[in-house]
């Protein structure tokens, strides 16, 4: 790759290069101006960066912007937008037309950058730090496919853009040291270190040695000039060339490099051009300054245009070589490539479920290990990766099939992520945005608070990633209320039930009653491909539900448990471990001459997908409805309805430390209590 950067040098002398820079640079600043808000001072920074590595480094096909080979840029502080929209312009990714349409309604160009890889964006840039992680996580994919389809299909690198505020969030920690410590040596980091954030100099909140510690984790460092071409081509050259680290670029820059008031003087590293236009003067001295046309900034220069287009022509040389080089990889290993083929097709993997062996009575979570094992076998491009609790969630199931990613061998399929939620997260979503891999990750239920940021955005990029949550409410017991999970439930649930722009539900979640309900929800969550999925499983055993029990409708959302009069006096509603609770309750009731109905609803997005006759006969309006749930009852609101024909049991205040049988019978949470519960309940 290093010899093509070379041969392109011999030609981009520097002054075409900085007047490159400078096009970026006035095409971010109109774009701002135009649309009255956004970011111009860190995009006018980093332009010197993205141009060399647009115009000299970045390989990519022309003609097939999805290529698997291609190298990926991921971009970390959204809001540097203007700065991505007007180098991707100059590929020729985006017109001029819809750079000036700059986050307005139905733009291509919003104001924090959406994945788009026929455009050439590869992530979704969320809240600072994530788009670091989703990088590290596409560099883990790729050594992951190597070690299985070898160097000539997976020879890419991945690129990452940090700023000073991304650094600053805590997720660069994890980021950081899980990097260095899997050598992830096809990871190269640029640092915009410009010394500026949206309200302070960032030597007013930080005076931290960031190099010293990147070099702690095991990163090889690099300081340069961010603005001096001839130092970014030498650092990328060494970052290509290290064999066993990932690389951070440290560039100093200047925020707003170029930009000048209403007076003419400076107005580089000023707050102020962080988050706001440049406005007035100071928006017309600075084009001017650096060589736009004021009535007309929104233009791609003649030698600029011309750079990007020898650029093309280089690209299409090399990747033709590649694939030539692909199609003699293909010629030798026809069952390898068509395996590689299936990966990367985003298709479900197909899985033969019919070796599942389960215990009944078991935990939840002690089925989803026995599925997790069936999967480790059966699905060769899946990772599944824990957060330092892989005994304890079970995740282990996978793990027994396989062994742990390391430093120097990628052939196993588990990613030991430490205690990183959040990192884990994102890396795992990042996994499957490199495409060819299916990722799944766990922990414990409570932690989910550290995640949801990640989980937003696989729900915003339709990333079907497998979220597995065990220890799923407050029978977690003796651990206390700082672990058990009260309100995460609802919160989760309520994410369920927004849609995305593409109209699938966000995330489709899941509570199962038992282990063969626990099967029946993994089975779906291999086939959802089209959004995220989460598991929410239980720590303690489980009753059984009935022996003759329709399992196969758990692909309904909802589905009748046991009472199916075609005129109950009243529904039993609920998921998880509460569901058995009521099948005992119903029981009682029906010694008692009521006409009782129970219903599971393991996950109410994909009952509300169910056509509304078959939501009627589960859950008919006019009939009275009692749900129980291990969590607030808003949880259940959806379901059972608000008002004198709906009473829902669930916790209002945090639980207490105790075993759980002792919490079942002091929380009320037994079948005897549940049905004086309903009878008071029928008798209002």
């Amino acid at each position: 790759m290093v010899y093509l950067c070379t041969n392109n040098r011999a030609m981009n002398n520097i002054n075409v290069m900085n007047h490159a820079a400078d096009n970026i640079r006035i095409l971010a600043v109109a774009m701002v101006e135009k649309a009255h808000s956004g970011h111009p001072g860190g995009a006018m920074g980093g332009a010197d960066f993205i141009n060399v590595l647009f115009s000299e480094y970045l390989v990519y096909d022309p003609q097939d912007p999805a290529w698997t080979g291609r190298d990926r840029f991921f971009l970390d502080p959204g809001h540097m937008s203007p700065m991505l929209y007007a180098a991707l312009a100059l590929r020729g990714y985006f017109s001029l037309g819809e750079l000036q349409a700059f986050r307005q309604w139905g733009s291509v160009t919003p104001g924090h950058p959406e994945v788009d890889v026929l455009r050439g964006i590869e992530n979704t840039s969320g809240p600072l730090g994530q788009g670091h992680a989703l990088a590290a996580g596409a560099a883990v994919a790729e050594k992951f496919l190597e070690a299985r389809l070898g160097s000539v299909m997976m020879q890419h690198k991945i690129y990452a853009y940090i700023s000073d505020g991304a650094v600053q969030e805590e997720i660069s920690q994890g980021v950081g040291r899980i990097a260095g410590n899997l050598g992830l040596n096809n990871l190269i980091m640029f640092y915009d270190a410009n010394n500026v954030q949206l309200s302070t100099q960032c030597d007013l909140v930080s005076t931290e040695d960031t190099a010293m510690k990147y070099r702690a984790w095991g990163w090889k460092v690099v300081t340069i000039d961010g603005h001096n071409v001839d130092e970014i081509r030498h650092a990328l050259d060494e970052a290509i060339a290290e064999p066993q680290r990932p690389t951070l670029i440290i560039g100093k820059t200047i925020m707003a490099k170029g930009a000048l008031k209403e007076d003419g003087s400076s107005y580089e590293h000023s707050v102020k051009t962080h988050g706001a236009p440049l406005g007035g003067d100071a928006y017309v001295n600075t084009i001017k300054h650096l060589g736009g046309n004021i009535d007309q900034p929104f233009e791609i220069f003649d030698n600029v245009a011309q750079l990007y287009a020898q650029r093309k022509e280089q690209l299409n040389q090399l990747v033709a070589e590649r694939r030539t080089a692909e199609r003699a990889w293909r010629e030798a290993n026809p069952d390898l490539a068509q395996q590689m083929d299936e990966w990367f097709s985003g298709r479900a993997p197909k899985v033969d479920w019919s070796g599942l062996t389960l215990q009944e009575g078991a935990a939840t979570r002690v089925a989803s290990a026995a599925c997790l094992g069936i999967l480790a076998e059966q699905v060769p491009n899946m990772i599944c990766a824990s957060a330092d609790l892989s005994n304890s969630d079970k995740t282990d199931g996978f793990l027994k099939k396989t062994k742990e990613l390391v430093r120097g061998d990628f052939s196993g399929a588990f990613f030991q992520a430490g205690v990183a939620e959040l990192t884990m997260a994102d890396m795992c979503i990042g996994m499957m945005l490199h495409g060819g891999v299916v990722a799944a990750m766990g922990t414990f239920f409570v932690f989910s608070d550290y995640m949801k940021p990640a989980i937003r955005l696989a729900a915003l990029m339709q990333t079907p990633v497998k979220f597995i949550w065990s220890h799923d409410a407050f029978r977690v017991g003796e651990d206390g209320p700082t672990h058990q999970p009260i309100e995460q439930e609802a919160q989760i649930r309520l994410m369920e039930k927004l849609k995305n722009h593409a109209g699938y539900d966000s995330v489709r979640v899941f509570r199962p009653a038992d282990v063969y309900e626990t099967a029946e929800c993994w089975k779906l969550a291999m086939a959802n491909v089209d959004t995220p999925t989460a598991l929410i499983l239980s720590r303690q055993n489980v009753d059984m539900l009935p022996a003759d029990n329709p399992y196969a409708d758990v692909a309904k959302g909802a589905y009748i448990v046991s009472g199916s009069d075609a005129q109950p006096d009243i529904i039993l509603v609920a998921n998880g471990s509460e569901v058995s609770t009521l099948v005992a309750t119903s029981e009682m009731l029906r010694h008692d001459g009521v006409h009782v109905r129970v219903v599971s609803a393991p996950s109410e997005g994909l009952f509300r997908r169910q056509p509304q006759a078959y939501q009627e006969v589960v859950l008919p309006a006019d009939v009275k409805k009692f749900g129980l749930t291990a969590g607030l009852p808003v949880t259940l609101e959806g379901l059972v309805g608000i008002g004198p024909k709906s009473a829902i049991y669930g916790m209002s205040s945090f639980g207490f430390s105790a075993p759980y049988k002792v919490l079942d019978e002091k929380l009320g949470y037994t079948a005897e209590h549940i049905y004086k519960e309903v009878k008071a309940f029928l008798n209002r």
